[in-house]
């Protein structure tokens, strides 16, 4: 499902959800620039593998990095596996992530959005913790930003479209758009459980279980940091 919406009380320049899709881009073009296997070194050093995440936690070392695994949680989501991965994430963050940035203001929301993002990988770690496979990509963090957006906008009308089933565009309420996009988000990580090959951070598939955290992370962060308040009058026209 690809979603516009159709309305945005925005009041503010959303700097912070500008920023990290600056910062998204600017390292997906440095990772273009990069060799195959220096790629590959790359996702190792600052993704999320969660058999040396594991092992960080349990006080070992797998092999050797040159700083604290956990930093990993963070670095993560700002790595791509691909045009067709950061173009649909960016396209989701621009979306949701200026009017919760507006009810949030620009430094609680950047902690909502890196707390989700870090929540979100362990909610995957949690069900893939051998797994050698790099986790990485800003997924997770987003799909916190779409759990307070649901309960912030509930109403707002998203107009979509339902490739390969539905080409042209029709609008449904942001509550049914971002529920269904929830259940199938959980669905599938269930489904992943009984698959020897997990679905999630295995053979770089796709990683259901953050997405499904993100989104109920997010759902619960955004109100403990203001989502349900006023904006504050600076904010306003």
């Amino acid at each position: 499902m690809f979603p516009v919406s159709d309305d945005n009380p925005t009041r503010i320049t959303p700097y912070v959800t500008l920023g990290i899709i600056a910062a998204n881009i600017l390292v997906f073009l440095y990772q273009l620039s990069l060799t195959p296997v220096q790629l590959e070194n790359f996702f190792y050093t600052w993704a999320v593998v969660p058999r040396e995440l594991t092992a960080s936690l349990l006080g070992e070392t797998l092999r050797y990095q040159p700083f604290p695994e956990w930093i990993t949680l963070v670095t993560s989501q700002f790595l791509h596996g691909g045009f067709a991965h950061i173009a649909g994430n960016m396209l989701f963050l621009w979306i949701f992530g200026n009017n919760v940035e507006e009810r949030l203001g620009h430094i609680r929301f950047l902690i909502f959005y890196i707390g989700c993002g870090v929540l979100a990988v362990l909610a995957q770690w949690f069900f893939s913790s051998d797994s050698n496979i790099p986790s990485l990509g800003a997924s997770g963090a987003i799909a916190g930003v779409m759990g307070a957006y649901i309960l912030r906008f509930p109403g707002v009308p998203i107009t979509t479209i339902i490739p390969p089933f539905i080409f042209f565009p029709f609008r449904i309420p942001a509550w049914a758009y971002l529920g269904i996009w929830f259940i199938q988000q959980a669905f599938y990580g269930v489904a992943s459980l009984s698959v020897p090959t997990n679905i999630g951070m295995e053979r770089g598939g796709v990683a259901y279980w953050a997405h499904a955290g993100g989104f109920v992370f997010g759902a619960i962060l955004g109100p403990l940091l203001g989502l349900f308040s006023r904006p504050e009058k600076r904010y306003s026209p």
